[in-house]
């Protein structure tokens, strides 16, 4: 079987529709999503339907929850603060009940999948070192655990003896007796200093992860931002995959 892992599309239509193309060359079998779905560009709407056409299976974000008034905003910073109130005002009542509606958790028989981590994943934490992660890895019951939030693709693996270790490699070899973390990356925004949006493909016969990047059309995500009002910031990063 072969899964097509995904988060962080953050209404960057251009760039879900690039990855979706991309796993066309893949032959997934499943496909899921890490959460925050909107927030920061500038199709909301339209990335939420090309979602629900996709897959049903998706887990919360922050910005996902922010939107419906399920997290508090006011700990965003004042940009992504800004984005979210504009687009609070661009969903439809049903879009914000489907976005209510999200799990922070989903667990199969071969992975969990949380935006941010196992422990408290209604607070949302930032899984960013090892300290965090043997703590998220104590929640798992599962070989496997896949996460986004902080937009930068890479894993932690926690060996036989209980060590942890982080990697950036984008293929990683499933090993028996060792349990991984993978962060999936960003689809919509990634800040690795790699513009290229995140994927990832998880075979469950040859037991391998593959993170992968597609190009897509940043000078028109960035030509919508701007249009639509955002901040400038918005678009400007999205370029340099910061």
């Amino acid at each position: 079987m072969h899964y097509g892992i995904f988060s962080d599309i953050h209404s960057n239509l251009e760039a879900l529709e690039a990855v979706i193309q991309a796993f066309k060359k893949e032959d997934i079998d499943f496909f899921i999503c890490g959460g925050d779905i909107v927030g920061y560009a500038a199709n909301p709407s339209e990335c939420l339907e090309r979602l629900r056409g996709l897959t049903d299976i998706a887990v919360a974000g922050n910005h996902d929850f922010g939107c419906v008034g399920l997290f508090d905003i006011e700990s965003f910073n004042p940009v992504a603060k800004e984005a979210m109130l504009w687009t609070r005002s661009r969903l439809s009542d049903s879009q914000k009940a489907y976005l209510a509606s999200l799990k922070l958790v989903y667990e199969d028989q071969n992975l969990i999948l949380v935006h941010g981590s196992l422990f408290e994943p209604e607070k949302f934490q930032y899984l960013v070192s090892e300290d965090l992660a043997k703590k998220s890895f104590g929640f798992s019951a599962k070989q496997l655990c896949f996460i986004g939030h902080s937009h930068i693709a890479g894993a932690f693996i926690q060996d036989k003896s209980g060590n942890i270790y982080s990697t950036k490699s984008n293929f990683i070899d499933i090993q028996q007796g060792k349990k991984y973390i993978v962060n999936v990356g960003s689809v919509g925004q990634p800040r690795d200093l790699n513009p290229g949006a995140c994927f990832c493909v998880y075979d469950t016969v040859k037991q391998y992860i593959s993170i992968k990047r597609v190009d897509y059309d940043i000078k028109k995500a960035q030509r919508k931002i701007i249009e639509a009002g955002l901040p400038e910031f918005l678009a400007v990063r999205l370029s340099q995959g910061i």
